[in-house]
Order: C-alpha cells, then structure tokens, then sequence
C-alpha cells in the first residue's frame, strides 16, 4: 500500500485553474521561440540543479551551474560539490530527452536504478544504481542525532518500489500532473529505496512525471529552485515529516502535502511567467540601446545574463550568440569600454558583471513588477 492521492477541496482547484492559465500563457509567449528562450531554459534548469543541490548541502551559485552545464570550469564551487552537479545535470538532461519517448516509454526498476546511477555513480560505496540493502534514516535538521523518519526495512523495497511503478504507470490518470507529480514524489522519498540521493531521486521523478505530460518543457514546471530557498526548504522538510509520520505509514492523509506543492508550483509558474515577461522586454529595451550605439544586436546574448544577476563568461557568450573566439572577445571588450559591463579577474576565470549602462536599463524595465502572490492566502 502507497500513501493515497488525496481529493482535493475547491481552493485547490481554483490554485490548479491558475496554475493552468499561468502555464498556457507562458506557452504562449514561448511558442514563437523567442531569441532569448534558449538562455531562459538554461538558466531555469541551472537554477532548479542549484536548488535540489542545496538541500542536500551541497550549496553553488547559479552562474557555476551554468558554467558547468556549458563546459566550463566554475569559478566558485569546489570539486566535492562540482561532482554532485554534474551528476544532477546528467539526470535531468535525460529527464528531457524523455519528454518526447512516446508509445515505448514505461517507468520501470532500471529506468530508477539508471536514473540513479547517473546522480550517485561516484559513490561507488553507497551503492549507485541499485536498491539499499540495509537500514536507512532521515535525519532531523534540528538534531543530527535524531531520526525524524525510518524508511521502509530494505526486503520492502522491491515490492513498494514495484507497486510505486505500477502506479506511474497506470495510477490516478484523470488526476492532475501536479497532483501525480506530487505524489509520485511523496511515495518515492518515504520509500527510500537508495542508501543515498533518495531526495534528489524524489525530487527529479517529479520533474520526469512532469516532463512527460510534454505541455510545457520540464525546466518551466520544476519546483526545485523554489524549494532549494531556505525558509522554503525548512517548510518542505516539515510538512514531508507531518505526512509521512515517524515511519512508513501510507493511510496517513495528504492533503497538506499536495497543498504545499501546489502552492509551490503556483509560486514557481509566477516566478516563470515573470522571467519571461522581463527578459522579453529586456531584451528590446536593450537591442534598442545596442542598436542606437551601433552595435549588433548579438551583444544582448551578452548582457541579457547580466541583466538578470548572472557572471557573463566568454565562451557562454561565444556559443549562445554562435560567434568565433575573436568575435567574442571583441564584443565583451567593447561592452566594457562603454560601461556596459564591468570584466573581473584574468584568463579563465575572467568574468563579467553588470556596468553603470545596465543598471539604468535594469532599474527602467524592473520597476513595473508586480508582487508575488500566496495562492491560499485568503484561505
């Protein structure tokens, strides 16, 4: 038996019906593929390989993910760290690549145990890629010494990791992709199937349900970044340690569960639709700007990362604009000189940020931003 989908009251349908016109607008906005897109989904994954990474303690900028994510070396993150990305990276970019398998496509043990693998491969020690073969806790993150929750006895693990599969598959079809996503989550994370990365795991199977219903690509519906914010991670561990109880316990209600995640995707879709609606204005405003001083209008590849916060590395640049070496190193070093941006440090590690001509720009566009709202604020 698996903790059960809840059903859901009619605050959570009308959360549901926002997130949908959230999500159909930003459909919308994407589907002439924009110029800036490409560095929109990259910088959103970044952000949601940073987020899941950093509950686990393994904390990196955004700008280091993508340096990674382009082959580049991080000018920040140290290797311990650097290896847990990559691993994550992995998992995800194969979480994509799934989104388009059709009629063959079927959850199964190996797609887990692989899946795993490519996220824990180099901890040859704690066994990647294959089912734990002993006992396993979480930890409380007020007292280490704790255990806030005991997983399942390992000789379980195959029959719940099977009957989880078999909901994947055919289980609460007609129910919402965020409430299956959700629970897909909830049921993996409390079986704990792993001797480590369990959470990781849970997390990108949710990303993986979501990237199969192939509505909106996984990078716009991932709640990690979200939950990788500390207030927001304190709240995720409570609510998963109130539903799930002290052990396994699936006639547990999950309700609260369901409400926290939907309010974290209703959260997110506002973070997504207003990084598009900025970086789209953003980015006329500043082909204007480029275009007056006669510049090409390449160079916004440049400081559009710039503009949302983000370190401008000459490579990234050289391959979002498709320009050579030369090319590039005399755009950045123009953009400089004209107070554009601002260079740091030297050779490869030299970098980028925001100069005194951005941050007028970005005061300009910035200033008519909406705040975020609570879904069930008035609730």
């Amino acid at each position: 038996m698996l903790y059960a989908t809840p059903d859901l009251d009619a605050d959570d349908r009308r959360v549901l019906d926002e997130i949908a016109e959230m999500r159909r607008r930003l459909r919308h906005a994407l589907r002439a593929q924009p110029r800036w897109s490409g560095q929109l989904r990259r910088n959103l994954t970044a952000r949601a390989i940073a987020g899941s990474n950093t509950i686990e303690g393994y904390a990196a900028t955004v700008e280091d993910v993508e340096a990674l994510m382009a082959g580049e070396e991080p000018l920040e993150t140290g290797d311990r760290t650097r290896v847990e990305l990559e691993g994550y990276q992995r998992a995800m970019t194969y979480i994509q690549c799934l989104s388009d398998a059709r009629e063959d496509f079927r959850y199964d043990a190996g797609l887990l145990n692989g899946l795993h693998f490519m996220l824990q491969g180099h901890h040859l020690d704690k066994r990647p890629g294959r089912w734990r073969d002993g006992p396993v806790y979480v930890t409380s993150p007020d007292d280490p010494l704790v255990p806030a929750y005991t997983a399942p006895d390992a000789d379980r693990v195959p029959e719940l990791t099977a009957e989880l599969i078999d909901w994947l598959n055919g289980g609460d079809l007609d129910a919402p992709v965020h409430v299956r996503a959700s629970m897909a989550h909830l049921n993996l994370v409390n079986i704990h199937p792993w001797k480590d990365g369990n959470g990781r795991m849970s997390r990108a199977l949710s990303t993986l349900v979501f990237s199969r219903e192939a509505l909106m690509p996984p990078e716009f519906s991932s709640i990690e970044e979200w939950l990788g914010y500390g207030r927001n991670t304190y709240g995720y561990y409570n609510v998963l340690q109130s539903v799930g109880g002290p052990a396994w316990s699936p006639h547990r209600d999950t309700h609260a569960w369901i409400r926290f995640c939907l309010g974290a995707h209703h959260r997110q879709a506002q973070t997504a639709r207003r990084r598009t609606d900025l970086l789209s204005r953003a980015w006329v405003r500043l082909g204007e700007e480029a275009a007056e001083e006669g510049l090409d209008e390449r160079v916004v590849h440049a400081l559009l990362p710039a503009f949302w916060g983000s370190r401008v590395r000459r490579a990234v640049y050289q391959r979002d604009a498709e320009l050579s070496d030369q090319q590039a190193v005399r755009d950045l070093r123009e953009l400089v000189r004209r107070g554009w941006l601002v260079a740091h440090g030297q050779t490869r590690a030299r970098h980028y940020s925001p100069g005194p001509r951005l941050d007028q720009v970005q005061q300009g566009v910035r200033q008519s931003l909406a705040p975020y709202i609570d879904p069930y604020g008035e609730s």
